[in-house]
């Protein structure tokens, strides 16, 4: 059993050397124990740092891409380096190495697919009153949107089975957090969490620049995720609701109309005409978007059997980050 454990960094050289001290070097039931960093172009000198340590893969992007971005490249490279399970965690030392143990602990025991470690915010001191309220808020809401109990849905520190992560595809941009969950959970896959503790913060998220800012990002990521997977019953209770409200205005007319008094009403026919059209359109759209949406899927299960079958080449890492400027530095351990 092979557990990669991945980092992804940017601009991480204060914090790195410490959040790598800190991971474990032997854990019970895993045969071979070893670290992968994703560079995410970095100005600074994170890479340096990653080499000195001794870290066993590294990938870089040339130029920094996201964190949505090196996750998923990170998870290609796991992949291809033969991972049997996936533990990935925060290059700021947020997160305990001592963790790792009970984190993996469900997907040795063959009960779960991915792993999210709690940090019970709601508990925790380094949270704020608001952080704490919007995240357990926001935990509810991708929780009931899932169909499972996920208590801290954008916590970063997360195993992953080898088949999860080759039936995960990170399309967001923004964070991978909240979309592997809700595509885990689409695939029909067992998801479970584990109360863990975390370390004082070493500096302010660079993730988001404010909480209004953050919670733009993760709810449209949320409906962009939700409305991929459900694009045509959406589009037809949106074409339900404008549907009804263009015919209580369209019945008003006729109404008034049939007892002499249509004059001057001419506007409710307009408006009631104009959002019963906007009902079909909005079926057509849900017919456009539900194509569309099967397309993705089957180009998914067209990414999964590649890296089934090919063993995740190196082109695979190009798909996913768009471009040719990747380098791939495989150390030995």
């Amino acid at each position: 059993m092979k557990l990669i454990i991945q980092i992804p960094c940017y601009n991480e050289e204060a914090t790195l050397a410490q959040t790598l001290a800190d991971l474990p070097t032997h854990i019970a039931g895993i045969d071979e124990l070893e670290t992968l960093i994703i560079d995410d172009g970095s100005t600074d000198a994170t890479l340096m740092v990653a080499r000195e340590a001794g870290v066993d893969h590294i990938v870089r992007h040339r130029r920094n891409r996201g964190l949505a971005a090196a996750f998923a490249t990170g998870l290609d490279a796991a992949l291809q380096a033969g991972a049997d399970i996936i533990v990935n965690t925060d290059a700021d030392n947020q997160y305990r190495g001592a963790d790792i143990q009970q984190l993996i602990a469900p997907i040795l025991a063959d009960r779960a697919d991915l792993v999210i470690g709690d940090r019970q915010t709601w508990i925790c001191p380094h949270f704020s009153l608001s952080k704490r309220t919007l995240q357990r808020l926001g935990s509810r809401l991708v929780s009931r949107l899932a169909g499972q109990h996920i208590p801290d849905a954008v916590s970063g520190f997360r195993a992953i089975s080898r088949e999860t992560a080759i039936k995960l595809h990170v399309v967001t941009s923004f964070s991978y957090t909240i979309e592997t969950v809700l595509q885990a959970s689409q695939k029909g896959l067992a998801i479970e969490s584990v109360p863990i503790t975390t370390n004082d913060a070493t500096r302010p998220s660079r993730l988001f620049k404010s909480i209004s800012h953050f919670v733009f990002k993760s709810t449209a990521t949320i409906v962009r995720v939700y409305v991929m997977y459900h694009s045509l019953a959406i589009f037809i209770w949106l074409s339900i609701l404008l549907m009804v409200g263009g015919v209580i205005p369209i019945f008003r007319f006729l109404w008034l109309f049939a007892n002499g008094d249509g004059d001057g009403h001419t506007q409710s026919l307009v408006i009631g005409g104009v959002l019963f059209l906007a009902g079909w359109f909005a079926v057509a759209f849900g017919v456009i978007a539900e194509l569309l949406s099967g397309n993705w899927r089957l180009l998914g299960m067209v990414l999964e059997r590649a890296r089934r079958s090919q063993g995740l080449r190196s082109s695979l890492l190009d798909i996913h980050s768009c471009d040719q400027d990747d380098t791939w530095d495989r150390r030995a351990p």
